[in-house]
């Protein structure tokens, strides 16, 4: 008999891809302090990671606190404001996770993002009322790569890490489930398979995709 298992999401580059707005965003933020990140800085010390890193990267020392909530909602705001009228799906999600909920599977969201980017998103593509768990950057101590946004949507799925399939497309998020002890799917929508981790598979988008598939990746 096959197992129960459990699918779980990052948001950024895995259901909507995001990052040339989140990249437009910081530019806009940036360029107010007359800075000019490359796009090989961006690769690489932006996607998938948490604002704080980004913020003291860039800045060039610790940003912390009552700043860093400034300054995150500065550039969060900024980023909303571009997005909001761009807001898709990557093809095929929206069939893919009918087809996941109809076998019966288990559902969650996990971002490194703030909550109110995952609502501007889940305001616009109908998954929602199919999500047993949604995580975002309020809900965890420590951000990805450490493994804690993962276990915790697993728990809330109440289901054992060994069940979960994870979706992701920065190193440290792969990283992230990989250290859960999860099954990964490598999203190639910010990044190639050779700049991430090893993962079980590798998608461009979803359209081959569909419960079937996915499940042979724990049941196998």
């Amino acid at each position: 008999m096959n197992k129960e298992i459990a699918v779980i999401f990052d948001m950024d580059g895995v259901i909507c891809h995001t990052n040339p707005y989140h990249s437009l965003a910081f530019r806009e933020f940036f360029s107010t302090r007359n800075l000019a990140p490359t796009d090989e800085e961006f690769a690489q010390h932006m996607f998938g990671k948490s604002n704080s890193y980004i913020l003291s990267h860039f800045l060039k020392r610790k940003i912390e606190g009552e700043e860093l909530l400034q300054l995150e909602q500065e550039k969060e705001g900024l980023f909303r404001k571009i997005y909001e009228p761009n807001v898709e799906p990557i093809a095929g999600l929206v069939e893919f996770i009918n087809d996941l909920k109809n076998n019966g599977t288990k559902i969650g969201v996990a971002t490194s993002a703030p909550y109110a980017n995952l609502e501007l998103i889940l305001s616009k593509v109908p998954i929602r009322e199919m999500l047993g768990s949604i995580m975002a950057s309020e809900n965890v101590k420590k951000h990805k790569p450490d493994p804690e946004v993962y276990l915790t949507s697993a728990k809330n799925l109440g289901i054992t890490p060994d069940q979960c399939i994870v979706f992701e497309d920065s190193f440290s998020g792969v990283s992230a489930a990989l250290n859960a002890g999860m099954k990964v799917v490598g999203v190639l929508t910010s990044h190639t398979k050779e700049e991430l981790p090893p993962c079980n598979l590798y998608i461009d988008d979803y359209k081959d995709l569909s419960y079937d598939s996915i499940s042979q990746l724990i049941n196998s």
